[in-house]
């Protein structure tokens, strides 16, 4: 009977495709946040510049974050 246990290299691929669809839409979330503060500005309203600027700050830091998780997970699904 074939081993049912997926391997460690696939279990691997799996994460990586999780992480890389959160920081496809995390990255979508952010473009969001770069245009409606910036039409509020224009507009003339400053109000929600500065906490769009914070909340783009830390999603800046969770793709960042994300993207060394898929890195490591990459060099640990290779080893043998």
């Amino acid at each position: 009977m074939a081993n049912l246990e997926p391997t460690k290299q696939r279990r691997g691929l799996v994460a990586i495709d999780g992480a890389m669809a959160l920081i496809a839409i995390l990255l979508i979330v952010q473009i969001w946040l770069l245009s409606a503060p910036l039409e509020a500005f224009l507009a003339g309203h400053s109000g929600p510049v500065i906490p769009a600027a914070i909340f783009s700050g830390l999603l800046f830091f969770a793709c960042v974050t994300l993207n060394a998780f898929v890195a490591r997970i990459d060099r640990s699904s290779k080893e043998r």
